[in-house]
């Protein structure tokens, strides 16, 4: 992220979600003016909070994340139904509480994560294109 922003391209590494680790793979990316960083664990990172200029966190219902991961997972990533269970209960759900939860508390902002956020998205971009005005 710091190299992104001091306009520095990276090389990014490629994670496999079939096999759980990077594939050895890269892609290079080039720096923007927007730089938007996401994932599950982004704001957990004392360091990297200091980067982000905004911290957004996507709230999804409990039950949603499930069955999105079922979908998923099934469908996929091709895990049986048994195995995507047992994962979530015994590693991602206590992790979710443990990790995921808190780390709301660093957000800038809360979006409920529903079918459509046209609210939250047009504030998104409003702060996104003021914030570029300035620079």
């Amino acid at each position: 992220v710091k190299a992104l922003k001091n306009n520095e391209p990276i090389e990014q590494p490629i994670y496999s979600f079939v096999t759980h680790s990077r594939t050895g793979d890269h892609v290079t990316v080039e720096p923007k003016n927007v730089l938007v960083v996401e994932g599950i664990l982004v704001l957990t990172n004392k360091e990297l909070l200091k980067e982000f200029d905004l911290k957004v966190f996507v709230h999804a219902d409990s039950d949603e994340r499930l069955i999105r991961r079922i979908r998923r997972d099934t469908q996929e990533r091709g895990r049986d139904l048994s195995e995507v269970l047992h994962r979530y209960q015994t590693t991602l759900k206590p992790m979710h509480q443990e990790f995921i939860e808190p780390s709301k508390n660093e957000a800038d902002l809360i979006i409920p994560n529903m079918r459509q956020n046209s609210v939250a998205i047009d504030f998104l971009t409003t702060v996104i294109k003021n914030s570029l005005k300035k620079h």
